[in-house]
């Protein structure tokens, strides 16, 4: 069939259900989706890599079976974010250094998807090796917001929420350390589920035991999600830390179930952070629209005091795991974010480190005790609307001055620090029309509870349709 620009409008379970019946193939989707990408992707400049030729073969090749065996997805293409190793694509990290790699083997998590029925047709952009929450690198140059273009799409997998926002794509691939998946699901009008650690395996890299950085899905609603959820699910010997696929319905059946909180807690700020006035109070409505379907609405949070200095030292840490040879001989090629982070990991002493260890395990084990009293915590998913594309990180908010580039994310890195899941959901816009997402966060491994609760306040918030949308000139 010809390419049907009406199933971009489509959610991926209605994709996936079509597949499943023949009423399209993956080439219709391919085709659909090639077209729609020549269409709209230059003005936000979300997907800079495409391999569609790659992503048709393995279409022909899935098709020679039957429908009931090509997994949970069935065909349904899928953009990778270019963090993550492709066999034979084109893979950059958003750096000078990579611009030409072409990896040789895929991640497990590629793998696992592909297992799954999955097409990679694309690779979504992203800042130099994730660092920052704005979309932008030296090789492919800046990603924008499709809802205005002269705004940041955040990051750092904003090619992912941008594709997602402006129909090049029903699911994506997205990874978060500090909110890099929440907080583009936030400026961009998505969906995006940052997983407890160890649900989605991938290739960890240097740092085998990381809790800080995990993969995750994201979609245009909650139901896309769980679905792409479902089909990341797996462990793999080379990710030590990753679980055995959840035993049960699974996800899709969980965001489905009708559970309602019965007792949720609201924070604009998780006591540790400015919010924009604004951004706070389109929260907290949407937080208290619970209260009218009898949900108990209080406002509370757990302890979180010592986030920033916790996560500032864990990060660093991270970076220099994963970014320390690479600073030694390629100093010149690093852009300034990634060089600050590295020196810092590299100068750390043990007794900061400790410290910081010790400070985790305290807020994860408070964390857990608010949730024996709270179903959901709610919050915002970050603190300011969408702000301009060329300016590098959110510099200060309500009155104060951040230390740094990364201090302005500490809604959502000190939820990364407790290992809960969380969820970044469309819950209004400002007064001038930018998204704002509202964060739905449960107990570590309550994944289940925080699709349920999600698709409850996403039925009751009515925003659910608002994407996909045509990229809208500068104003």
């Amino acid at each position: 069939m010809a390419s049907d620009q009406s199933l971009t409008r489509l959610g991926a379970c209605d994709i996936v259900e079509l597949l499943a019946i023949g009423a399209v193939t993956p080439l219709d989707l391919l085709d659909t989706l090639e077209e729609r990408v020549a269409a709209v992707n230059g003005p936000v400049n979300a997907l800079p890599t495409l391999c569609f030729d790659r992503a048709r073969a393995r279409a022909r090749e899935l098709m020679e079976k039957p429908a009931a065996q090509r997994g949970r997805l069935g065909g349904l293409p899928i953009p990778i974010k270019d963090l993550t190793e492709v066999e034979g694509v084109r893979t950059t990290s958003g750096s000078p250094i990579f611009k030409d790699h072409i990896p040789a083997s895929s991640d497990p998590l590629v793998e696992t998807l592909e297992g799954q029925g999955g097409l990679i047709y694309a690779k979504s952009n992203t800042p130099e090796f994730g660092a920052g929450a704005n979309t932008f690198n030296e090789v492919f140059g800046v990603t924008r917001n499709p809802w205005n273009t002269a705004l940041s799409a955040a990051g750092s997998s904003g090619g992912a929420a941008v594709a997602l926002a402006t129909g090049m794509a029903w699911v994506a691939h997205g990874s978060d350390m500090g909110g890099s998946l929440r907080n583009p699901a936030s400026f961009n009008g998505v969906v995006g589920l940052r997983p407890s650690p160890g649900r989605v395996a991938t290739d960890p890299g240097n740092k085998v035991d990381r809790l800080l950085q995990v993969e995750g899905p994201m979609a245009r609603n909650v139901d896309d999600v769980a679905l792409l959820f479902d089909a990341m699910l797996g462990e793999s010997p080379e990710d030590p830390i990753s679980l055995p696929r959840a035993l049960g319905e699974g996800f899709l059946a969980a965001a489905r179930s009708g559970w309602k909180p019965r007792k949720v807690a609201f924070s604009a700020d998780l006591g540790i952070t400015p919010v924009d006035p604004e951004v706070a109070a389109i929260c907290r409505a949407a937080a208290h629209r619970l209260a009218g379907e009898g949900v108990v609405v209080e406002e509370a949070h757990p302890d979180l005091s010592e986030a920033h200095d916790c996560f500032g030292v864990l990060r660093a840490v991270s970076f220099a795991c994963a970014h320390a040879e690479k600073l030694a001989t390629h100093r010149d090629l690093l852009k300034p974010d990634v060089v600050w982070n590295v020196e810092k990991g590299l100068s750390l002493t043990m007794p900061e480190i400790v410290k910081a260890e010790t400070q985790r395990a305290a807020m994860i084990r408070r964390t857990n005790a608010f949730f024996d009293d709270y179903d959901l915590l709610l919050c915002p998913a970050t603190i300011v609307a969408a702000f301009p594309a060329e300016q590098r990180y959110l510099t200060e908010c309500d009155g104060h001055v951040f230390a740094n580039y990364v201090e302005w994310l500490g809604i959502v890195y000190a939820i990364t620090l407790t290992t809960a899941p969380a969820l970044s959901l469309p819950c209004g816009f400002t007064k001038d029309g930018r998204p704002v997402g509202l964060q739905v966060i449960a107990r570590p491994r309550g994944e289940a509870r925080v699709l349920a609760g999600a698709k409850f306040l996403e039925t009751l918030l009515g925003l659910k349709g608002t994407t996909p949308i045509d990229p809208r000139p500068a104003a």
